[in-house]
């Protein structure tokens, strides 16, 4: 979320992954900017430039990535048969991705819904995360049915941002001139 009054520009294009041209109202309005999201950019705002498009584009996109992850793991578990390590070994393997996936799906889908408390701790679940990825990319397949991913937390910044910007410009309204004139004066002496 960014609270400068400035025009973001190319750097809007830049970090939404250049998914979507700035907006002109958007770009060009003073006050707090949308923080874009990925796939989405700023279309999460107001709901228009394909939003609903690009949330079924997400939906399709996160199936079938999840999807074909599944296939990548058989094949591993395959190679896992073919090598003939044992059963141990093979029930390990399921049950390590099944308890990373279930994690990541879990810190996933409380990611959409708020910041980390701790970013060191979730800096030390990101190779957890990484071998349960299907359980991500499960949680964003979800998540797509209610709204894009981060949408509401998103919003809820962005909304309690402009009220405070709209706060701090009404508080700011008048001459302040005049004010501080009108009680530094003393009467003239004759």
């Amino acid at each position: 979320m960014s609270d400068n009054s400035e025009a973001p520009g190319a750097d809007a294009a830049a970090r939404s992954g250049g998914a979507e041209p700035p907006r002109a109202t958007a770009s060009t309005a003073p006050g707090p900017q949308p923080e874009p999201l990925p796939f989405f950019g700023t279309t999460w705002v107001d709901h228009d430039g394909g939003y609903g498009l690009r949330r079924v584009g997400a939906a399709v996109g996160s199936l079938a990535a999840t999807a074909a992850a599944c296939f990548v793991l058989r094949f591993a578990y395959q190679g896992l048969e073919i090598a003939d390590v044992g059963n141990v070994v093979g029930v390990l393997v399921i049950v390590m991705f099944a308890i990373c996936s279930a994690i990541a799906f879990r810190k996933t889908w409380e990611g959409f819904g708020r910041r980390p408390a701790d970013p060191a701790r979730e800096a030390s679940l990101r190779g957890l995360k990484t071998i349960g990825f299907t359980g991500s990319l499960l949680a964003y397949f979800l998540r797509t049915f209610m709204e894009a991913p981060g949408e509401r937390l998103r919003r809820t910044e962005y909304e309690e941002a402009l009220a405070r910007y709209a706060k701090r410009r009404s508080a700011r309204t008048g001459n302040p001139a005049v004010r501080k004139g009108a009680k530094g004066k003393r009467p003239k002496r004759r």
